[in-house]
């Protein structure tokens, strides 16, 4: 049995290759012979090298106008780095006329359909009888045979035994010797050599030999490198699993005692695998009108079966198997059970989401689950990709907006590369994608699919006002009635920029408390007079040791240092909350409130509302006259990581800084994982690889043009700049525009920093509208 998933190729849908990639045991790379290697492909490719997937490759659309076969495989070789084994090569009829089949370079044959069929009906020519009719092409498929054997006996020793025994004839050597090199050098990914296969898929044209090729070639699951798990601290594969190793392990690395206190016994591990039925994985989920959840799973060890218990050891919980499915596109046909190595559908589960670990414990309690260490056994995750597109999502009405949570809830467990957040200040629900595509067809979901009454739009940009002057001393008395009751106090403000020093400051006693909130320090002090004692008032009974007899705090006997500290506390943010120029909030500032508990305290009159109130007067105060001198708008600023190659790293360079207002801090080499090339490993020379001539072709040949290229353009580098997060609306489509669709970006938030010169004025003109 083959499961076979299609994958889409567009990169916002980056996160759908990866979860399969996770999964699967080989893959076919699917290229545009008139494109060629496109930049979603070498990033596809460097993630299927991660996962050490074995591949084949398949040239298609051979039949359109430019179709270039020869120029893809220089470009498989220059661009992602490996050793084309050509096995089929083209056939255009009389050198240069219409796509007509292909030459089989292993079985050295020729496969011909006709025009205008279904593709259903093949015409096989052996290469010594097409040598009458096309005798060109005949020679072309016996020298593709050569350079397919010269590259494998290259990494191959029973192929070069096999030469040796046919004379050194790589002509006569046996098609099944040559299926069996291939296959050994496919899997073993050390010598990074991929056949190459090609036709006109819409035809119907070469799609026949691709097939009998994956089941010739591609690996079965007892070939695949053996699964990654980890158990509590412990890591290790799932052959050391199920031969008890890593339960010993683990005992080992934390002292295990039974219910009873007794050492775990070296028997106890193998007693506790041989209740493990079944470990899947899940993969994928995907919401079914009908059907509900549909849970798509890969079976690792043992067999799932209908009506058995699987226990999710990311969540803690039990779920029962109601039934399981095959799957065939849409359609679907119930069966009994899945076994190790394949591939199913497990409907209504309630709690599983991609990459959680499912297993069937014999035993296992409804409560607790399977016993420890097991409970927490562990496949490799599937790493998600971090978003970098992002739009708000409101509901149409506040009627709506639970239903609306409901279904972005599930949209986010069927796809975890969406990621939902709420902006603190514009309180706007935030939708997080891979692209602008991407989140395209999520709103298209969510609200035809999921039902949702929603509306999408823009991300509304934070800013902040910030202090150019300090103020003098502002004084507030609060006298009225707050909640019908009296309310009596008053305080001292005064503001001013807030130092860089200052910035981590954070410090409290009964005297003084400074707290870094919402970007702003608030420091509020309790400033005893001099004058004698009222005879109403209290004394703190725990005073400091140190401080003068005229200093000891008089407090009304209902508040406490600790809540006047935070009546003035919140009085002061509250005040800062808007600004005076701007809407925004006041950002990097220093508020320093002072209070006199003899004079400024008015016994029961004075409750924690009446200190809040003469906080925001006094603060209020102050920030208006430092206003007076003009402000400072501030901008979020964002940590941005830029990957592109050396080709586009002048014209990124170049955005960044001019266009967007951005600093570069560094300019790095690329990780050799992440360019997808490996230091020890030598490079392909172009000239070695073979490759028949295109019909349209020209006196330069496409290997010394993409040797040239990679010798100059191929090298990753990775930029490290600070862009303000306006710049950064759009960027993704942009920089996929300026470097051919090669670059990527991510980026994080860093501070509030203030917006300078031209873009300073423009801004200021947006926010007036003038």
């Amino acid at each position: 049995m083959i499961n076979l998933i299609d994958t889409p190729g567009h990169v916002d849908f980056t996160f759908e290759v990866v979860r399969s990639l996770r999964i699967l045991d080989g893959a076919v790379c699917i290229l545009d012979a008139v494109a060629g290697v496109e930049a979603q492909t070498e990033k596809v490719w460097r993630q299927a090298t991660a996962y050490k997937i074995p591949r084949i490759i398949y040239i298609n659309k051979l039949d359109r106008d430019g179709a270039a076969f020869g120029r893809t495989v220089h470009e498989i070789a220059s661009r992602l780095f490996v050793w084309p084994a050509v096995c089929q090569v083209p056939w255009f009829q009389g050198g240069k006329g219409r796509f007509c089949g292909v030459g089989d370079v292993v079985n050295l044959r020729a496969y011909r359909w006709p025009e205008g069929g279904n593709g259903k009906l093949v015409e096989t020519v052996a290469v010594d009888e097409l040598g009458e009719a096309d005798s060109g092409f005949a020679q072309e498929i016996k020298k593709a045979r050569v350079a397919l054997v010269d590259l494998l006996a290259s990494y191959d020793d029973a192929i070069v035994d096999e030469f040796l025994r046919q004379n050194e004839s790589s002509i006569d050597i046996a098609p099944d010797n040559i299926f069996a090199s291939l296959r050994r050098c496919v899997l073993n990914q050390d010598s990074r050599i991929v056949p190459v296969y090609g036709g006109a898929s819409f035809r119907n044209i070469g799609v026949q030999p691709l097939l009998d090729a994956i089941t010739q070639l591609m690996p079965n699951p007892n070939e695949i490198p053996i699964p990654e798990v980890s158990v509590g601290r412990a890591e290790g594969n799932l052959k050391e699993l199920m031969s008890g190793k890593l339960l010993s392990k683990e005992a080992q690395s934390i002292p295990a005692t039974g219910r009873k206190g007794k050492a775990v016994t070296a028997r106890q591990p193998m007693a506790v695998i041989g209740n493990l039925e079944a470990c899947a994985l899940a993969f994928k989920v995907v919401h079914d009108a009908r059907r509900g959840a549909l849970v798509y799973v890969r079976v690792y060890s043992g067999t799932i079966r209908r009506g058995s218990s699987l226990y999710n050891t990311n969540l803690q919980v039990h779920e029962p198997v109601q039934r399981l499915l095959r799957m065939y596109a849409s359609d679907s046909v119930d069966i009994p059970s899945l076994l190790a190595g394949q591939i199913g559908v497990i409907p209504g589960l309630k709690y599983a989401r991609t990459g959680d670990t499912l297993i069937s414990y014999i035993g296992a309690s409804p409560k607790t689950g399977p016993p420890p260490p097991i409970n927490s056994l562990q496949l490799r995750p599937i790493e998600v990709p971090p978003a970098v597109f992002f739009s708000s999502v409101e509901s149409n009405s506040l009627g709506e907006a639970k239903s609306v949570k409901n279904a972005l809830d599930l949209l986010i467990r069927e796809d975890p590369s969406l990621q939902l957040s709420e902006d603190e200040d514009s309180g706007q629900t935030l939708l997080r994608g891979m692209g602008e595509f991407h989140l395209e067809i999520a709103a298209d979901r969510l609200m035809k699919d999921l039902k949702a009454k929603a509306t999408m739009g823009e991300i509304e940009i934070a800013y902040r006002e910030a202090l150019l002057f300090p103020s003098s001393r502002k004084t507030a008395l609060v006298n009225r009635e707050i909640a019908e009751k009296k309310a009596k106090a008053c305080c001292t403000a005064r503001v001013d920029r807030l130092a860089e020093a200052e910035q981590h400051r954070n410090n409290s006693d009964d005297f003084e408390s400074s707290v870094l909130e919402s970007g702003n320090l608030i420091t509020t002090l309790i400033e005893p007079s001099t004058k004698p004692k009222l005879p109403s008032e209290t004394v703190t009974s725990d005073e400091p040791a140190g401080i003068p007899e005229h200093w000891q705090v008089r407090l009304p006997s209902h508040l406490s240092s600790e809540t006047l500290h935070m009546s003035l506390r919140h009085g002061a943010l509250a005040a800062l909350g808007r600004g005076i120029h701007y809407p925004f909030p006041f950002h990097n500032v220093h508020v320093t409130i002072s209070i006199d508990p003899g004079h400024e305290l008015f016994g029961n009159d004075t409750s924690s509302s009446a200190l809040s109130s003469a906080a925001r007067e006094a603060t209020k105060a102050a920030l208006k006259e430092a206003a007076q001198g003009g402000t400072a708008i501030m901008q979020h600023v964002m940590n941005v990581t830029v990957s592109t190659n050396e080709a586009s790293l002048g014209a990124v360079v170049n955005d960044l800084t001019s266009e967007r207002g951005g600093s570069v801090l560094s300019l790095e080499d690329a990780d050799a994982t992440t360019s997808g090339v490996r230091e020890d490993l030598p490079s392909i020379d172009l000239r070695k690889v073979y490759a028949p001539r295109d019909p349209f072709e020209g006196g330069t040949s496409f290997a010394d043009q993409e040797q040239a290229e990679m010798n100059n353009s191929s090298r990753q580098r990775t930029i490290q700049a600070k862009v303000p997060l306006r710049e950064m609306m759009g960027y993704l489509k942009h920089l996929r525009s300026i470097t051919g669709g090669r670059g990527s970006f991510v980026m994080s938030a860093d501070k509030f920093e203030r917006v300078v010169g031209q873009q300073e004025k423009i801004l200021r003109r947006e926010l007036r509208g003038y």
